[in-house]
């Protein structure tokens, strides 16, 4: 009879890849490399108006990023798909979306040439909302949360696993975030610091701007870090990492670093708080104060911030008001991961 080929290594999940550690780390530092370019020409964006050409410094880093990562993938699946397995399964278990957003940006990239030539370089809040950026961010959210889904698929199957061979997860898990900050950076309060600018005070719509952007930005953290947490995927010193690339990656794009010290103790007092609260879904009462105080804190040293590096032109009745309203939208996804009737099956959940 003859016999089929099998791989020459160790296979999971029914004839699937490992990834293992090398594999993390590696696509977890070309995502690195390509945030890095997509972060740098965001800031050619914001900075640099007369921009007029498709070939700028800033689109090589990308650019390059976004090949070494493709190559990186295709190289991995072409071989193990020689080795035998199957074309579904031949990149290990969380990783075939990330191929699928690498194969993304092969489209997009030709279409984001011919758009700028025929509609021109686009400017500011252009930058994010053109149709071809929109698809890009679509892959790179893709790529980027690769390592993420390949850690919280094996969470299940490994009881013990170290800081270093978790990092790659977690550094996933502030790329996504990054991703989502990086397209919506027009309503951002790390971004534009609009409690800070005196003229606002007689222009109530940038100061609507200002309140709507804490609570879209709350929305976004909290929701990813919620959910990581319902999953089991966050352990101490995870938040700190988190938060700090989050605020520094938008800080720096936009030429705001004075408020980066206010991101790095937001996350340690969010790393204390994980640790002392223990929050998750069979503890439905922890999880939710702990969704309530970490907005809470983290716009706290906000204002604290302007105010004492700055300048803090909000009323009491703005800045109060908008960090309760924070708290609030973090306790309400608090009751999206886990309903107040639901209570008794999480704690089943955590005990099977």
């Amino acid at each position: 009879m003859e016999k089929h080929p099998q791989p020459s290594f160790a296979i999971i999940d029914g004839y699937r890849p490992t990834g293992g550690i090398r594999f993390d780390w590696t696509l977890c530092l070309l995502c690195a490399w390509l945030l890095l370019g997509a972060f740098l020409d965001g800031w050619a964006h914001l900075h640099l108006p007369e921009l007029e050409t498709f070939f700028t410094p800033w689109h090589g880093v990308l650019c390059s990023g976004v090949f070494a990562v493709i190559s990186f993938l295709v190289g991995v699946y072409a071989r193990n798909f020689q080795k035998g397995y199957s074309w579904r399964r031949a990149l290990p278990a969380g990783y075939g979306l990330s191929l699928v957003g690498g194969l993304t940006y092969l489209a997009v990239g030709p279409g984001d040439l011919l758009w700028h030539q025929v509609f021109g370089i686009e400017v500011s809040l252009e930058g994010l909302l053109s149709p071809t950026h929109l698809a890009a961010g679509l892959g790179t959210f893709l790529i980027v949360s690769g390592p993420l889904r390949a850690g919280w698929q094996r969470s299940r199957n490994e009881s013990v696993r170290s800081w270093s061979s978790r990092l790659p997860m977690v550094l996933s898990l502030a790329f996504v975030l990054e991703t989502c900050v990086l397209f919506t950076e027009f309503a951002h309060p790390l971004a534009h610091l609009y409690p800070a600018e005196p003229y606002l005070e007689c222009c109530p719509p940038l100061t609507t701007l200002g309140v709507a952007s804490i609570l879209l930005q709350t929305g976004l953290m909290m929701g990813i870090v919620l959910v990581a947490l319902g999953a089991r995927l966050l352990s101490p010193g995870d938040l700190t990492l988190v938060v700090t690339l989050n605020t520094a990656a938008v800080s720096l794009m936009t030429g705001h670093p004075m408020v980066i010290p206010a991101g790095i103790a937001s996350g340690i007092v969010a790393d204390v708080l994980l640790w002392w609260l223990k929050p998750s879904p069979a503890r439905p009462g922890t999880l939710r104060l702990f969704a309530f105080t970490v907005p809470v804190v983290f716009y706290s040293l906000y204002f604290l911030t302007l105010f004492l590096a700055k300048s803090l032109h909000w009323s009491v009745h703005l800045w109060a008001g908008s960090i309760f309203l924070a708290g609030i939208a973090g306790l309400l996804l608090a009751y999206m991961i886990v309903f107040p009737r639901s209570a008794e099956e999480g704690v089943k959940a955590v005990q099977t």
